[in-house]
């Protein structure tokens, strides 16, 4: 039988990537390596429009994200828009550009919760990953201040080779914080992050020690009583699972990027795909007849060797975007996958990168012209 190539319902989440723009030069940043050409962002608007497009479609949790959405003005004005729409909001944010006057006029305008991330447990690490001195200490206060303005405090940290070892200080400065959850997020590696995978590698054993000092402040908070839950992502290339690729590709997710561009994942635009863009079509004709996004969904398109697979109900096939940028084809077994064929040349390339001494390449918009000229 045929499988349905759109689902019956609209994108239940809506990601809006406000700009590509950000103050920091995270090495493990998600966003596609040429960020730059990305110049003309959508206008208020436009974003408006979106919004709207998409609320009457069925969505009803919108994140705004970036780069850093905060170097948007119009900001205030869009979590107004989507207040009155009826979405939950959520802003994923560094904290860099935020003030305590800023937080305020943001619970004012509706939005509903915030996530800061942090890089480090000290100032020094931090401005190494960051690229930037101040911003460790605007993040404590700005996460202090999200508190104190009545959100609960939510702070995400990205686990690689270069921080991992802290993550027993990180623990308890999200403590002292007062934090009331905290992702320990191991770096996925698409984007900026899939460049520098080699220097961000971590080894099993730095995976399993953190991964213990996790459990035991676990065990040490439900003794003290203290509400602060740990949520604990292990990478991906380490597991012989493939993750459920966005709960099934085109099924419940939509990325709208700065620049309009439709997506069914974040990642998704560095697939050899053509994306259609909000700018000229409809959201409700993108969600339901693009190629690009019926491209992987259902199981049609799958492998046989995923099709026979009990899993391919659970995980989707696995990732798309994983599965090209390891074996340049966006249909082939996720190599995460133990049953993959190419599982056993990425177990064997974690041992190599044991001993990498790649420098990190920040994601600077100078870094990205450059390989831009490049390709």
């Amino acid at each position: 039988m045929p499988t349905a190539k759109f689902p019956s319902h609209g994108p239940l989440w809506l990601l809006a990537e406000l700009t590509y723009r950000c103050p920091l030069q995270c090495a493990y940043c998600s966003n596609p390596l040429d960020f730059s050409q990305y110049r003309n962002e959508l206008t208020t608007d436009e974003w408006l429009n979106v919004l709207r497009q998409a609320r009457e479609m069925g969505a009803a949790q919108l994140g705004f994200s970036g780069g850093e959405p905060l170097v948007r003005r119009d900001l205030e004005t869009l979590v107004s828009h989507a207040r009155e729409l009826g979405f939950y909001t959520n802003l994923l944010t560094s904290g860099v550009g935020l003030t305590e006057q800023r937080v305020n006029t943001l619970a004012e305008a509706g939005l509903d919760h915030i996530q800061i991330s942090l890089q480090a447990a000290d100032p020094e690490l931090s401005a190494i990953l960051a690229g930037s001195q101040k911003a460790h200490a605007n993040k404590l206060a700005m996460a202090r201040a999200v508190k104190a303005a009545g959100y609960p405090m939510v702070l995400n940290v990205v686990l690689h080779r270069h921080n991992i070892d802290q993550i027993d200080e990180l623990i308890a400065l999200c403590d002292e914080l007062g934090a009331d959850a905290v992702e320990l997020a191991n770096c996925q590696y698409y984007g900026w992050a899939f460049l520098n995978r080699h220097a961000l590698l971590p080894t099993q054993e730095q995976l399993i020690h953190a991964e213990a000092v996790t459990e035991r402040w676990r065990d040490k908070l439900a003794r003290q009583g203290r509400q602060m839950s740990l949520l604990f992502v292990v990478p991906d290339y380490f597991e012989n699972k493939p993750k459920p690729c966005m709960g099934g590709w085109g099924s419940i997710f939509m990325a709208v990027a700065p620049d309009g561009t439709a997506l069914p994942c974040h990642s998704a635009r560095e697939l050899p795909l053509t994306f259609p863009n909000t700018r000229d079509t409809p959201l409700a004709d993108i969600w339901r007849s693009s190629d690009a996004f019926n491209a992987f969904r259902g199981e049609d398109w799958m492998s046989p060797l995923c099709q026979s697979c009990d899993e391919r109900h659970t995980d989707h096939g696995g990732c798309r975007c994983q599965a090209y940028l390891l074996t340049g084809d966006p249909a082939a077994t996720d190599p995460v996958c133990q049953h993959s064929a190419q599982h056993e040349a990425l177990v064997a390339s974690l041992k190599s990168t044991q001993t990498d001494e790649q420098a990190l390449i920040p994601r600077q918009h100078r870094q990205s012209q450059i390989i831009c000229r490049q390709t």
